[in-house]
């Protein structure tokens, strides 16, 4: 089992990042890719999870040991697998999923792409009381990005959160609903996305 991967952050898609370590490039999928907009060409730690199937054999990264830890939960869940795991995650708000599952929150579990009632429950019965010490305690600092001022950085950046959401699972009439409050604003993709998430899961 891979526990991390130290290397350099080398190309960030919709789905996944390459990080490149002595000169092999790992594609990683993680929750949202363009958090590691600010690392790119830079030095980073990716805690990794190594899934394996008959026809999968895939690497999931994220920021933190609890990010992973959770998503590896989800997984052990009837009805999850890695792409829901993932767009649960994507939020960037671990605590926000364990509260909704401790506080058996059914309505804000249905609102991930992929997760109907019978599945929220699931969620519920099987890590109910298991994930109070997932929650990262320097949390409300994981996304504290730069604002990218350029107006055509940003039309940019928001057309590849547009496609991140779709990687994510979400409809196209979702994802218009939440589009013209996002036009106005000048962001970098992984602040539209995770404005578009909170919106999303309202």
């Amino acid at each position: 089992m891979i526990e991390f991967i130290r290397g350099t952050i080398d190309y960030i898609s919709p789905e996944y990042i390459v990080v490149d370590h002595n000169g092999i490039g790992y594609q990683i999928f993680t929750p949202n890719p363009f958090v590691y907009q600010k690392h790119l060409k830079k030095e980073v730690i990716i805690y990794t999870y190594q899934y394996v199937r008959e026809d999968i054999l895939a690497l999931y990264g994220f920021q933190t040991r609890e990010e992973k830890a959770l998503f590896i939960k989800l997984l052990n869940v009837t009805g999850i697998g890695p792409k829901g795991g993932l767009a649960i995650l994507a939020s960037g708000e671990p605590g926000q999923v364990v509260s909704a599952i401790e506080n058996e929150d059914e309505k804000f579990l249905v609102k991930f792409p992929g997760v109907g009632k019978k599945t929220a429950r699931q969620i519920i019965l099987d890590l109910k009381g298991k994930l109070v010490d997932l929650i990262p305690t320097n949390e409300a600092n994981l996304f504290n990005f730069e604002q990218i001022e350029e107006k055509n950085e940003a039309t940019n950046a928001l057309k590849e959160a547009i496609e991140a959401l779709k990687v994510l699972g979400y409809s196209e009439r979702e994802i218009n609903k939440v589009i013209p409050s996002l036009k106005n604003e000048t962001l970098s993709t992984d602040q539209y996305v995770k404005k578009a998430l909170k919106k999303l899961l309202k």
